[in-house]
């Protein structure tokens, strides 16, 4: 089977190649903020507006309809199958819609539906992503990276947000992400996969966007 072009990391969701702005790979874990990562896919970046919005229960089934599609895109690396009715199982889906910590968003370019974005608190009170989709038709117009930096400047404050290193395209982007967000000011550390064990560690970004993103 050929491997769809994405990568996959906790949280639950693929951060696409053509999502990530083509780059230079970042020499070893630079942070300095002469950073380089190279120029968006498209030329078009930028010319169509990317919004991110909150939504609430009378929007979950779209949320559930994009949610079968992000599933089916981790399927190739978390081995997910639908079940008997041919939908793929998303248990944690309804929590975002009746737990105070967790929030659903819908993306949009333009007035295009673009996907959709899950974000959940932790203990320390930091903020991390639980799902980050984008339709197939909106990839390689830089709406992915957009779209994360508005979600940034939407919920201002700490963040903490883990991939694993093996998936080089998700590293990639969410470093990337996080440099465009504060410059530097951002650190990163390992962490054990919680009731995981036999998994490496994975990384996790912090950085706090209090004072506004770049």
């Amino acid at each position: 089977m050929t491997k769809p072009p994405g990568e996959s990391f906790p949280g639950g969701f693929v951060v696409p190649r053509s999502l990530l702005p083509s780059t230079n790979r970042l020499s070893g874990r630079s942070r300095s903020a002469g950073c380089q990562y190279g120029r968006m896919d498209s030329s078009s970046a930028g010319s169509v507006s990317v919004s991110v919005r909150p939504v609430s229960e009378d929007r979950r089934p779209v949320i559930e309809r994009l949610a079968q599609l992000e599933r089916h895109d981790l399927s190739e690396f978390r081995g997910y199958t639908p079940g008997d009715d041919g939908t793929f199982a998303f248990d944690q889906l309804p929590l975002f819609f009746s737990e105070p910590d967790r929030r659903a968003y819908l993306i949009h370019s333009g007035t295009a539906l673009a996907g959709f974005t899950l974000t959940r608190g932790l203990p320390d009170g930091a903020t991390s992503i639980s799902a980050f989709f984008i339709v197939r038709a909106l990839r390689r117009q830089a709406v992915g990276h957009r779209a994360a930096l508005e979600l940034l400047r939407l919920q201002p404050g700490p963040w903490a947000i883990a991939f694993q290193e093996q998936n080089a395209g998700a590293a990639r982007f969410w470093r990337q992400l996080a440099t465009a967000a504060v410059g530097s000011q951002w650190s990163e550390e390992q962490r054990p996969v919680p009731e995981k064990p036999w998994l490496p560690p994975d990384s996790w970004l912090l950085l706090d966007t209090g004072a506004g993103v770049s």
